[in-house]
């Protein structure tokens, strides 16, 4: 296949000998088609045919004919949707009555997605193969619902409600940022302002810009081909995104195909992108990364087919070179830029108001605005008929195919993994080194489940040599046995790129590890996913991907001997606020409990998991049978002794048990009466904030067997902050005057573990001091006089040791 455009004498002939491509060629509504975007639709063309994915050129003409009716249909469609109440079918003005009261809508982004979005669907239909999509501007969905209703991709509740007629199209403009509520306080319509589980063929939120940018590379298996529609300002914020060329391997994944929707806008200002040099200069910075730079017209949605077509056949050729030993990896990886302006197609395109409201007034009580948006809406309307032939062309192209609703990365339920036989031990070891050992034997198990490793750390440092060894680092050029060009361990000082490729390879099994206070910069990729997978749960399609714990070590306690910016609790902290069904907060105690969690945490879907783990030696607090009990139930007791008045201690946390043991030694000494309870899970223990927690945590009977009532006072020991853990688990810690709750209090520095524990008052004395407290009694009756001075920071802390 030629390679070498046509002259326009050569299409100017053509379009003598093919009528429809003429026809095409004219253009329709704003589309206009440029000399280039002619020639490669030409070349396309007769690809296509050749291939035999088309009968004949005149075909593929009238398809894209097709396109740009539906294309202008999406563009009229999206500014009502922002603007309008209703919609006329048969073109006429809107009247001041046909309008919102309150308009809202992310119109210019949205515009510039439709040109992109109604190309995918073409190169679909022209080519009967369902791609996946993506995309990063979420807040653009306007496009999406828009060409979903225009196309029949609906899921059923969509279907249902937004149907291609009138009435239809004037419920979806009418619902969209109508803040609908239902009687339980959820959205009250199958809409929303940014993707979501009623979004045909979404797989995420994209209201945190930057993460499809890290994640799209991740995404697809082979076989499989992935349309990333990203945004030109986070690619000037996000540039871990530069990396996606040194990570992609043809064995392992499939296609990639990263398109920018270069608008040069953010929401009040010209991006860098904006400006011709800033441009240019991204195109150069994008070679030097390994891309391959495509730039073409934005604008056109024929040449949105052009290009994605045009980087499949490029990324096909350079697999084929690499395999014929021309090139190696990283494989120049095709990056196509849409130069477009904001707010393509409609009044005020290019400028700062096209990002919301592109009317310099609201037309439900502005006449000049309201004259400004029939004037600019009318040559984007598409008669009825000729919109209906036009859906129709793209609805026959689906009887061999799924829809783009049914894409294989909207679909993600990969069978169930086969778990290895788990050892457990009696001896002191690195809890660590029980999920060292299973996932690299769960990932031999499993060899059809292609595993991912994040790392933004030294793997060797926090205790998974033997994961590192097994899977290896991915580079280019392995210098050592510990990296492979095949390697399987993502690294990068990145905690975002990292995090980002393991929740991207939703086929297959992951893990990541971290410092505890590194991961903190995790949590916007996390909480996107987290929140995506529950809105899934909620409308009945829950996510099908197989669960994987982030495993925060080197965790505070165990950071002492660096500064205070390593010593942050935040991360499980805020995970403990996300729906405790998504995403379970786990301290493991020993490595028996650890181990005991991973067969659960990897048969679940769509949950994450995130495991507080410390890396350094500790006792063997639980044996096989306690470890599993305390795997299913969340907590369990560790030791009782009778009396009367008991205390009930409750430990959560490796070195926090060890420290509640030691005070429990002295209580036992002095002839008190106590309950010592472990707590793995906090999320079990908490109040359900719904239905679906209700079904997740403890049950009253589980809750009134390890934390009775008749023990009136309580202590909590925590890894975490005090108010923290005080307000998730206030069930279980009813009457504030007599309980006590010690953790962090974000004390540290440069300190070792029993500093950190003295210097946050939170060691095995602090118990006792908060102990005889509840008691009533003076703090002497459980301590000598020297710790007592020492617990009130009059005394040598070294006593305490």
């Amino acid at each position: 296949m030629s390679q070498i455009l046509p002259s326009m004498a050569e299409l100017d002939a053509h379009s003598q000998s093919e009528p429809e491509f003429s026809t095409w060629r004219e253009g329709y509504g704003p589309f206009q088609h440029a000399p280039e975007t002619q020639a490669a639709v030409f070349r396309l063309a007769h690809q296509l045919v050749q291939l035999g994915m088309q009968p004949d050129l005149a075909s593929v003409y009238r398809m894209l004919a097709a396109l740009d009716r539906l294309g202008s249909a999406g563009l009229w469609l999206v500014v009502h949707m922002t603007y309008a109440a209703r919609v006329s079918p048969d073109g006429a003005p809107l009247q001041a009555e046909d309008f919102k009261p309150i308009p809202e809508g992310h119109t210019g982004g949205a515009l510039n997605m439709v040109p992109a979005y109604a190309g995918y669907l073409a190169l679909n239909a022209l080519t009967g193969q369902t791609r996946g999509w993506l995309m990063g501007q979420g807040h653009c969905v306007a496009a999406i619902e828009a060409l979903n209703l225009l196309t029949a991709n609906q899921h059923p509740e969509q279907a249902e409600r937004y149907g291609f007629d009138e009435a239809g199209m004037s419920r979806l403009v009418a619902d969209f940022y109508s803040y609908a509520q239902a009687a339980d306080g959820s959205p009250g319509i199958p809409l929303g302002s940014h993707v979501n589980p009623h979004t045909a063929g979404g797989i995420a939120e994209g209201g945190y810009l930057g993460f499809a940018e890290l994640q799209y590379t991740h995404m697809p298996l082979p076989g499989e081909t992935l349309v990333a529609f990203l945004s030109d300002g986070a690619a000037e914020e996000q540039r871990g995104s530069d990396w996606m060329p040194r990570w992609w391997r043809a064995e392992d994944s499939g296609v990639a195909l990263p398109v920018m929707i270069a608008n040069g806008r953010r929401i009040e200002q010209r991006t860098e992108l904006g400006t011709h040099e800033g441009l240019e200069g991204f195109r150069q910075h994008l070679r030097r990364c390994g891309f391959d730079p495509i730039t073409f017209d934005g604008r056109d949605p024929a040449a949105f087919v052009c290009a994605l077509w045009e980087m499949e056949q490029r990324t096909a050729r350079r697999v084929q070179e690499k395999n014929s030993g021309i090139l190696r990896y990283p494989l120049p990886m095709p990056y196509a830029i849409a130069e477009t302006v904001k707010g393509f197609g409609f009044f005020g395109a290019g400028g700062n108001a096209a990002h919301n409201l592109p009317l310099p007034g609201n037309p439900s009580r502005d006449g000049e605005a309201r004259s400004l948006f029939n004037q600019h809406a009318a040559p984007l309307w598409v008669a009825p008929r000729e919109l209906a032939a036009a859906r129709e062309l793209f609805l026959a192209t689906r009887e061999q195919r799924p829809l783009e609703r049914d894409n294989a990365l909207a679909q993600r339920a990969p069978a169930a993994p086969s778990i290895p036989l788990l050892g457990y031990r009696a001896e002191s070891c690195s809890p660590m080194s029980a999920l060292d050992d299973f996932f690299v034997a769960l990932t031999q198990a499993n060899p059809q489940l292609r595993p991912r490793v994040g790392n933004p750390d030294e793997l060797a440092s926090n205790r998974l040599g033997g994961v590192l060894k097994a899977l290896r680092h991915r580079v280019c050029e392995p210098e050592s046995e510990l990296e492979a060009v095949d390697g399987q361990i993502i690294t990068a000082l990145n905690e975002e790129a990292v995090v980002s490729a393991c929740l991207a390879n939703q086929g297959g099994l992951n893990l990541v590890a971290s410092y505890e206070a590194f991961c903190v910069k995790m949590l916007g990729a996390v909480r996107q996913t987290l929140i995506f997978a529950r809105q899934q749960k909620e409308v009945g399609r829950p996510a099908g991907w197989l669960g994987w714990p982030l495993v925060a070590t080197s965790h505070t306690w165990e950071n002492g001997k660096n500064q205070q910016s390593h010593q942050d609790t935040t991360f499980c902290e805020t995970l403990l606020g996300e729906m405790s069904d998504m995403v379970r907060v786990l301290f493991p105690a020993d490595h028996n409990s650890a181990l005991a969690l991973l067969p659960s945490i990897y048969q679940a879907r769509g949950q994450l998991a995130c495991m507080v783990i410390p890396k350094r030696e500790r006792p063997c607090h639980f044996d096989q049978a306690q470890a599993e009990r305390l795997a299913r139930d969340g907590a369990i007791v560790v030791d009782e002794q009778p009396g009367e008045g008991p205390l009930l201690l409750i430990a959560n946390g490796s070195y926090q048990l060890a420290e509640m043991l030691r005070a429990a030694a002295r209580l036992k000494d002095a002839g008190f009466a106590y309950r010592l309870v472990y707590l793995q899970e906090p999320g079990r223990f908490r109040a359900p904030r719904d239905r679906w927690e209700m079904d997740y945590v403890a049950a009253e009977t589980l809750v009134e067997a390890l934390f009775p009532e008749r023990y009136e006072s309580r202590i909590l020991l925590t890894h975490m902050r005090p108010e923290v853990a005080r307000g998730h688990l206030w069930p279980i810690l009813p009457d504030a005057r007599k309980s006590s709750v010690l953790g962090y209090r974000n004390r540290g520095g440069t300190l070792d573990e029993a500093g950190m524990q003295f210097a946050n008052r939170a060691c095995w004395a602090n118990v006792l001091a908060a102990s005889a407290r509840l008691l009533d009694l003076p703090r002497t009756a459980l301590l000598t006089p020297a710790e007592a001075a020492a617990v009130a920071g009059k005394g040598d802390p070294r006593l305490l040791r």
